[in-house]
């Protein structure tokens, strides 16, 4: 992989081992990607002797997505705290961004990066980074996810040979070889990596690669116990999205003979079954399984914008879809967006009609 050139990784090192305090960002509205990639890169930083390490995030990340927190690392989510959160990007010297292209997709945290002087690392797998924010980029979109990257990024870091790394980077708890030479992966860290990567493929639906296959194998070799992560993952939700999802997939699913579906989550149809952050995950993805259906959107109402999300079968761009009609952008079939009430449409209610024009146009 050429972003894992030996300049890009001993950068890396230098600029780690330079630092003294260090924060750790992840996207908002934190998907299990967002939250393994950063945990991983914490406890990762911890072990190499780091003592101030803070993971910073723009939102509390959903209920059934918290057991991949580590209680070793130190979390400030911009919601609950926004004056800390703020104190923290502004005392760092080295802010690492993870799994997103750009400070904009922090929203709320956006402005205090840009008036941050510390040295920033971008570590993320989608189209067009913002490569002139950052001191050093690790950026592919020919993978599966920001976790999966990472994983690769410490085994060049633990291959390169520990006579070429600062001195605090031989303590970093992983496994030894035959030759006691420290070698990825940590069970802690492959762990975390672990759940980012396969909530990010939809359990290796989507996005795969033959480097997908070999993180998973070499990380379940390693000790990592994906059954368990399984059940963490997707057998861990309460009542109320099972029936949402039942709701929405009878009385909720339009199909347009272009080959499009979608469904609108209105703010009545979210307080009806209380629905908390991330348990519309997955939902989007339901309508593809129809032969017919190519391209799928879900909106989901939130104050004064639908967030958006687009799925697609190959051949047909989400990423574009999003791009044109959404305001967003992403991968080639998993993308997202917002629909802006007020601008976009002149009503929450005119939702349904905008959406069916673009797809419509998209897909004439």
């Amino acid at each position: 992989m050429e972003i894992l050139c030996t300049e890009n990784i001993q950068a890396l090192k230098s600029l780690v081992h330079s630092a003294t305090q260090i924060a750790v960002l992840g996207h908002t509205h934190p998907d299990g990607d967002a939250l393994g990639v950063t945990a991983g890169m914490c406890l990762w930083l911890q072990q190499c002797g780091k003592e101030s390490v803070t993971c910073v995030l723009p939102d509390t990340p959903a209920t059934h997505l918290q057991f991949i927190l580590p209680p070793s690392v130190r979390y400030l989510f911009h919601d609950q705290a926004p004056d800390r959160a703020a104190a923290c990007i502004a005392e760092a010297d080295l802010i690492i961004l993870m799994d997103c292209n750009a400070f904009s997709r922090t929203e709320a945290l956006q402005p205090h990066l840009e008036a941050s002087h510390a040295r920033k690392i971008l570590i993320d797998h989608h189209l067009n980074p913002d490569r002139d924010a950052f001191d050093l980029v690790f950026s592919t979109p020919d993978i599966s996810s920001a976790s999966e990257l990472l994983y690769w990024i410490l085994k060049a870091c633990s291959e390169s040979g520990g006579d070429t790394l600062p001195a605090a980077f031989a303590r970093t708890g992983s496994r030894s070889d035959a030759e006691g030479r420290v070698s990825f992966p940590d069970i802690a860290i492959g762990t975390a990596l672990m759940i980012g990567m396969t909530t990010d493929t939809n359990n290796f639906a989507n996005s795969v690669f033959p480097s997908t296959f070999r993180m998973a194998s070499e990380l379940i070799a390693a000790g990592v116990d994906r059954d368990a992560l399984l059940q963490h993952i997707y057998q861990s939700y309460r009542e109320n999205r099972v029936r949402l999802m039942g709701y929405m997939q009878y009385e909720g699913l339009h199909t347009l003979p272009c080959g499009a579906a979608y469904m609108i989550m209105t703010e009545e149809v979210l307080r009806r079954f209380d629905l908390h952050e991330g348990e519309s995950e997955g939902l989007v993805n339901v309508p593809l399984t129809i032969a017919d259906i190519r391209l799928s959107v879900l909106l989901k109402q939130e104050k004064d914008h639908f967030r958006v999300s687009v799925r697609s079968k190959k051949g047909t761009s989400a990423q574009q879809l999003a791009v044109r009609f959404f305001h967003g952008g992403g991968h080639e079939n998993a993308s997202g967006g917002k629909l802006h009430i007020g601008t976009d449409i002149p009503a929450a209610g005119d939702a349904a009609a905008y959406v069916e024009n673009a797809l419509n146009t998209f897909l004439a």
